[in-house]
Formats: C-alpha cells, sequence, structure tokens
C-alpha cells in the first residue's frame, strides 16, 4: 500500500519473521505500523468458547493493525506469520509524522481502513444470518468483486482452506463442507482439484 520510498524515507524497517512468529498479542499497546512485503500474517482472537476467529489474513502490499495505533487501544486481536515472512514496521511516532505530511498516503490509509469496515459490516450481517450457504456465496463475492477487484463474470479461486472459511466466517468446519457441497450442486461454485471457485 505505502511505497517502499515513502516507508524509508520515515525510518520503516524491513524484518524478517519466521512463520509462527506474533508481531503483536491481545491487549498490548500498539507501537508500529506494520505493513507485508512477503508472506503472510493472521489476524485472529478467540471468542468465549475457545474457538478461533480469523478477523483477516494479510498477504503482500497489505497493512494492519492500525485502528489501535491511531486511538490509542490496546489491540483486541493477535497477529501471527503464517509463514516466513518479511515485514515493514515503523514507529508510532513516524507514522503519524508520514500522515500529517503526506495527504496522499494519509488518503490511502483512510481508504484502507474504510474497506476493512466495509467487510466487517458485510460479515457481521451475514454471520447474523442462519442460512450458511448464503453467508459463504456473500463473502466469496466479497473476495472476487471488492479485494481481487474482478468482475461477476470473471472466475475467481477461493485461496482458503475449508477450516480458514469456518474461521473467517464463524461457521463449524463442517457446515462449511456440507455447504460448499450443497453450492457446487446448485453451480453456484465450482470445485477443481479440492479448490473452490466462484
Amino acid at each position: 500500500m505505502i511505497s517502499e520510498k515513502v516507508l524509508l524515507k520515515y525510518n520503516a524497517h524491513l524484518r524478517i519473521y519466521e512463520k509462527g512468529s506474533y508481531l503483536f498479542q491481545e491487549s498490548q499497546h500498539a507501537s508500529n505500523y506494520f505493513q507485508v512485503s512477503v508472506g503472510e500474517v493472521k489476524m485472529f482472537n478467540y471468542n468465549d468458547d475457545g474457538k478461533e476467529f480469523i478477523q483477516g489474513i494479510f498477504t503482500e502490499t497489505d497493512s494492519f493493525g492500525e485502528p489501535p495505533l491511531l486511538n490509542g487501544k490496546l489491540y483486541l486481536t493477535n497477529a501471527i506469520t503464517t509463514t516466513k515472512s518479511e515485514i515493514w514496521t515503523m514507529s508510532k511516532d513516524n507514522f503519524l509524522k508520514m500522515l500529517y505530511e503526506d495527504p496522499d498516503v494519509a488518503i490511502a490509509v483512510c481508504t484502507r481502513l474504510s474497506d476493512r469496515l466495509y467487510y466487517k459490516s458485510i460479515m457481521a450481517m451475514e454471520i447474523s444470518s442462519e442460512d450458511a450457504e448464503h453467508c459463504l456465496l456473500r463473502f466469496f463475492d466479497y473476495l472476487k468483486l471488492h479485494v481481487a477487484n474482478l468482475t461477476k463474470i470473471d472466475k475467481y479461486q477461493i485461496n482458503l482452506t475449508r477450516q480458514q472459511l469456518a474461521d473467517l466466517t464463524g461457521l463449524r468446519v463442517e457446515t462449511v463442507i456440507r455447504s460448499v457441497k450443497s453450492l457446487e450442486k446448485k453451480k453456484e461454485i465450482t470445485i477443481e482439484d479440492r479448490k473452490i471457485f466462484r
């Protein structure tokens, strides 16, 4: 999202993290801006029953964890690398300085945060629905149309496991598996080599 040139200008550092490294944990104070250069980061928390709920999966050029950095609150989630990763980190002071001095970057950050709020609103509506198939289709369409920026007629591969789909939507894995099979029969999706396409 933010170019390497701008990141370096504001003293960001590119750090290497092994798979399974925590970047931050729930209830910690936010002190850095994070942006993925290479690899993948999962942001998650646990509900009262101990079930993991994935808040987001972030890959190349994605940033994450900005809200607590901006509002001074504690992290409500954990962030962990799911692969060996290279992550840009920038101190809070430098991040705020960058936003004040570079309006284009500030707008880009606001737009990214707005996109995430939009996604959260969609998921909040769908999770309250009792129809798992409808919930999954809406999620697939969100990824296709708003994340991958494809059209309705384009073919899009859902690069998530059944477990990840369950953790992202709040459904049980068994429900996801059953719903995916049903959606395939209804020709709402196709499955090729166990990969889901919408």
